[in-house]
C-alpha cells in the first residue's frame, strides 16, 4: 500500500464534527443526546433566500461564473461592509468563496513562507493553527484569558511581535469564548500593528451577533490598516446558511490575484444561485435574522444563569457570538473528562476547551444554538451528573 502524505501529519481537525459523530452513534443505540457542540444556527434560512435560489436555478444559473464572484454579490457585499463598517469598500476588493473557511486557507498560503511566524487567538477556532501548520508557519499563541473577558492586551501582542511575524489574526466576536475586542481595545492594537510590517486576518464571521450593548469594531477601520487587512465575512452565522457554504473577504490590492488564482486552481467558483441567495441576504428583508438574533439573547442569558448555577462551574456573560465558555476546573477534573463523562453518560454533547487550544484547559464550550427548552433540559443533566462526580 502506497504511503500519504507526510504533510497530513501538519493538518489538523474540528472537534465539534468528531464529537458530533459520536453523539450520533450514541443515537443510534436509542440514546437521546442534547446537541450543544456544534457552531449552527437552528433555525431554517428565511424563505426569500431560498426563493432567490430556486428562482436562478430555475432561470439557468448552473454554469460557471467569475472566480472572484459574480458582480452582484460582489457590489452587494461592498455595500453591506461599507454602512456596517464604516469603510469605503470597492466591489473590486471583494471575492468570493464557498464558505468563509477557505480565506483562512487561502490568506495563510498567499503570504507565510515555511518558518513565518503567525500569531493567532488562543483558545481559538482550530483551523488557525491548522492553516498555519500546514503552510510550514509557527504558530504563536496569544492567549485569550478570562480576567480581560476573552480578549487580551496590546501587550500581550506586543510581546509576541518578531521579525518573523508574518500575519496576525483576530476574531471578534470570538469563537470558542464569546469575547470580543472593543474599540477601544482596537486602537491600542491598531497602534502596536502599525509599526510592525505584516499582514493581518481578521475573522468576522460573528460580526452581527453582539449582546448585553456590545457595538463591533473592525480593526481594518484604524492606523491605514485595511491596506493589508484580509477582513473576512460569510452567510453560515448571520443568515443561517452554514449548508449553503458562502462566504467573502475585503483583499488588500496585492492579494487579490494570488487569492483568485487558488480559488481557480481549487473550486473554480462558486455556485451562482448560491451567490445569488447570498445577494438577497444582503438586501432582503430581515424579519427572521432580527427575531433569530433576538432568541440566541434570550437563550444566552438562560444558559450564563442555568451554568453559574452548577457545582464547581463558574461562567462569564458572553458578548459575541453564540456560545458559552464556563469555567469547570472547579470540579476537580480537567475539562475532556468532564466533556466525555456529559456525553457518554448523560446525553450531553459539549466541547472542551483544549479542543480549542492549550490554554482552553479548565473551561467547556457550549452552543447555545439549540431550543431553550433543551438547553434547560442539559443543564438540568449536567447538574446531576456533576453533583455524582463530586460526591
Amino acid at each position: 500500500m502506497p504511503h500519504l502524505a507526510t504533510a497530513l501529519d501538519r493538518l489538523g481537525t474540528e472537534t465539534a464534527f468528531e464529537v458530533l459523530a459520536r453523539a450520533k452513534a450514541l443515537e443510534a443505540t436509542g440514546k437521546r443526546v442534547i446537541h450543544l457542540q456544534i457552531g449552527e444556527p437552528d433555525f431554517d434560512t428565511a424563505p426569500h433566500i431560498v426563493e432567490a435560489a430556486a428562482k436562478a436555478l430555475r432561470d439557468g444559473q448552473t454554469h460557471y461564473c467569475p472566480a472572484p464572484g459574480i458582480p452582484a454579490l460582489r457590489e452587494a457585499c461592498a455595500s453591506h461592509l461599507s454602512t456596517h463598517r464604516g469603510l469605503e469598500i470597492s466591489p473590486d476588493s471583494i471575492v468570493v468563496t464557498p464558505g468563509a473557511k477557505p480565506f483562512l486557507f487561502f490568506g495563510i498560503l498567499a503570504t507565510v513562507n515555511p518558518g513565518d511566524e503567525v500569531i493567532y487567538p488562543n483558545p481559538g477556532f482550530p483551523i488557525y493553527e491548522s492553516a498555519i501548520r500546514w503552510a510550514g508557519g509557527v504558530p504563536v499563541p496569544l492567549p485569550l484569558t478570562e480576567e480581560t473577558d476573552f480578549a487580551f492586551t496590546a501587550d500581550d501582542l506586543r510581546e509576541r511581535l518578531t521579525p518573523k511575524t508574518k500575519m496576525v489574526i483576530l476574531n471578534s466576536p470570538g469563537n470558542p469564548t464569546g469575547g470580543y475586542n472593543s474599540r477601544d481595545l482596537n486602537v491600542e492594537i491598531a497602534k502596536v500593528l502599525a509599526d510592525h510590517d505584516c499582514w493581518i486576518l481578521s475573522d468576522e464571521v460573528y460580526s452581527e451577533m453582539l449582546w448585553g450593548g456590545a457595538e463591533h469594531d473592525t480593526i481594518a477601520a484604524h492606523e491605514g490598516l485595511l491596506d493589508r487587512t484580509i477582513l473576512l465575512d460569510g452567510f453560515s452565522k448571520t443568515f443561517a446558511m452554514t449548508g449553503w457554504r458562502l462566504g467573502y473577504a475585503v483583499l488588500p490590492e496585492p492579494l487579490r490575484e494570488p487569492i483568485t488564482r487558488l480559488i481557480i486552481n481549487s473550486v473554480s467558483c462558486t455556485a451562482p444561485a448560491t451567490q445569488l441567495a447570498g445577494v438577497a441576504a444582503l438586501t432582503g428583508p430581515r424579519d427572521e435574522i432580527n427575531a433569530m438574533m433576538a432568541e440566541f439573547d434570550r437563550r444566552r442569558v438562560a444558559v450564563v444563569e442555568g451554568l453559574n448555577s452548577l457545582p464547581g462551574v463558574t461562567c462569564r456573560d458572553p458578548k459575541g457570538a453564540f456560545y458559552a465558555f464556563p469555567n469547570v476546573s472547579g470540579t476537580g477534573q480537567d475539562a475532556k473528562t468532564v466533556a466525555d463523562r456529559l456525553l457518554q453518560e448523560s446525553g450531553v454533547a459539549v466541547l472542551s476547551g483544549t479542543a480549542f487550544g492549550e490554554h482552553g484547559e479548565g473551561y467547556l464550550r457550549l452552543s447555545y444554538a439549540n431550543s431553550l427548552e433543551n438547553i434547560q433540559e442539559a443543564i438540568e443533566l449536567m447538574r446531576g451528573k456533576l453533583e455524582e462526580m463530586a460526591a
